[in-house]
């Protein structure tokens, strides 16, 4: 029988635990957690990304700050902007959301957050430290889907965990922890990636399958083998003419002939998601404890 691993319902669980974290620090006369969120031009996907982020924020009692520039801002200009942020003392962590425009190197802003306010948990001193198994921001996403399936209670231990998808973002992190000698991880771990040929050999091997292409609806039911656990971390806008909206959003997993065979699965939206920017919290929360 398949379960919903419900991202949604879970992340309602995390900030009401968060709430009652920042409710305790208020009372103690602790200083309240502050998150900011650098937006850079006019996205409507990005916008509705940080909307969620800044009302999550309202909802545990957070601080937050909105940085708006028009992506004609120039890189030197940001880079300024990202110094100051880290230099601010009221602010515990900020992110920059992506994408960012063309002119403007994506590494050059990871690595200039300073890795104690990168509650992204994209610097490469904080991506170090996880591989070690130090203490560390972790990425958001992995971070969001190991929660989930610790949340579930599904053991992981000696099940084989073949992640699609290699970016440093999501799939690298996530091979990372569900490798590493904890409870969710302790997983076999395969990788396959844009130069993996006949990808489907390792997917049906998968006890856990965690994918993170951006190819929509690119993995079906003849990729899945029965009762796996399936974790589909993609989000796109489809066209659809049938919606009000004008599109639909859709994963890289095929749902409706994936799902049948699994005995866990991620629905898209509501699943992932949410989860990503409860961990974003946690994160803030975090770092916001240790200062």
């Amino acid at each position: 029988m398949m379960t919903l691993l419900d991202g949604k319902k879970v992340s309602e669980q995390i900030l009401d635990e968060i709430k009652v974290e920042v409710d305790k620090l208020k009372a103690e006369g602790r200083k309240t957690p502050h998150l900011a969120v650098v937006l850079v031009g006019h996205n409507p996907a990005s916008e509705t990304y940080v909307g969620s982020k800044i009302k999550a924020c309202e909802r545990v009692g957070f601080q937050s700050t909105l940085l708006k520039f028009d992506d004609t801002i120039s890189e030197a200009d940001l880079l300024n902007e990202i110094k100051k942020l880290n230099e601010n003392k009221s602010i515990d962590g900020f992110i920059v959301q992506s994408p960012l425009p063309k002119h403007i190197s994506d590494s050059k802003v990871v690595n200039a957050i300073s890795p104690d306010k990168d509650v992204d948990g994209f610097h490469p001193e904080n991506l170090g430290r996880m591989a070690l198994n130090m203490p560390a921001y972790l990425p958001a996403t992995p971070y969001g889907v190991v929660q989930l399936l610790d949340k579930y209670k599904i053991p992981t231990a000696g099940k084989h965990c073949v992640v699609m998808g290699r970016s440093h973002i999501v799939g690298l992190p996530m091979s990372l922890l569900m490798l590493r000698n904890a409870q969710p991880g302790n997983c076999t771990v395969t990788i396959c990636h844009s130069k993996t040929q006949n990808a489907k050999q390792y997917t049906l091997q998968a006890d856990i399958l965690i994918v993170a292409t951006g190819q929509v609806e690119s993995v079906t039911a003849d990729m899945v083998k029965e009762g796996a656990i399936v974790v589909d971390v993609g989000i796109t806008r489809v066209p659809d003419a049938s919606k009000k909206s004008g599109y639909r959003i859709a994963g890289d997993v095929k749902f409706d002939e994936v799902a049948p065979k699994c005995s866990y699965i991620t629905p898209v939206p509501g699943g992932v998601g949410p989860m990503t920017i409860a961990s974003l919290l946690m994160n803030t929360l975090n770092g916001a404890k240790r200062k």
